[in-house]
């Protein structure tokens, strides 16, 4: 390992490059991870609460976009994110929303088109995870937040 390496594995100097922007994939995986947590919990929740499961889906769904536009305009993107009550901030909250119904719609075709295939689904998710997480991710970084992060 080289010294910079090792110098990034030393926790305070971690904590600090991911402040400031440095590792901006990492924070928005972990971002990604929290949204994903709190979609699935919900949904669960709701399940449990005795509501439909389509229903469930959607709140859950809604809750995770909720989650990680907060995490990304605070922390991922903070960099890129326009100033609070702004014409500029509700069309990035927008563009956020339109990235998170393109994930959809890849993650949703993925395992469509596999399944068509016989693939089997959870394997097709799998796959569908990866590409729509890089895919909202790029949208994100050089659409949403363009200003200062592109």
């Amino acid at each position: 390992m080289s010294g910079g390496t090792l110098a990034m594995l030393h926790p305070v100097r971690l904590l600090g490059a991911i402040r400031r922007g440095e590792i901006r994939w990492l924070n928005y995986l972990l971002a990604s991870g929290l949204a994903l947590g709190s979609d699935a919990g919900l949904f669960l929740l709701l399940l449990d609460a005795g509501l439909a499961p389509m229903s469930a889906s959607a709140v859950g769904y809604c809750a995770g976009i909720l989650v990680h536009w907060v995490i990304s305009s605070r922390l991922v993107f903070a960099d890129g994110a326009a100033a609070r009550g702004t014409g500029e901030r509700h069309r990035q909250k927008m563009l956020f929303v339109g990235s998170a119904l393109v994930g959809l719609a890849v993650t949703t075709a993925i395992v469509g088109t596999g399944s068509a295939f016989g693939l089997d689904p959870r394997l097709a998710k799998l796959a569908a995870i990866v590409v729509s997480f890089q895919t909202t991710y790029l949208l994100r970084r050089h659409i949403v937040f363009r200003t200062a992060t592109a």
